[in-house]
């Protein structure tokens, strides 16, 4: 079994920083992609960044130039930097880990991070 565990979410004002932390454990295999996951009350879980194995990395359109992915492969951490952070990036952040060889998926149980004054 895989496990997922995500830390660093927060309240943060208008403008700050945080730095969100996921540790996978288990048997994974070397191919995969993680990233990081968000969602707000009503509204569908949407992909924020993902970074393959082999440092290949993907950004929401509502984020470049603000957060960067990156990882460990030795640790099996994703970390999430996230700077000039907004109101709007209020939400749930959940770890994603992609096997690429079978397709299968395991998610955190996602951290808050709330924007506000």
């Amino acid at each position: 079994q895989v496990q997922l565990v995500e830390s660093g979410g927060g309240l943060v004002q208008p403008g700050g920083s945080l730095r969100l932390s996921c540790a996978a454990s288990g048997s994974i295999f070397s191919a995969n992609v993680m990233g990081w996951y968000r969602q707000i009350p009503g509204k569908e879980r949407e992909l924020v960044a993902a970074i393959t194995s082999g440092g290949r990395i993907n950004y929401a359109d509502s984020v470049k130039g603000r957060f960067t992915i990156s990882r460990d492969n030795a640790k099996n951490t994703v970390y999430l930097q996230m700077n000039s952070l907004k109101p709007e990036d209020t939400a749930v952040y959940y770890c994603n880990l992609k096997i690429i060889l079978t397709t299968t998926t395991y998610w955190g149980h996602g951290t808050q991070v709330t924007v506000s004054s």
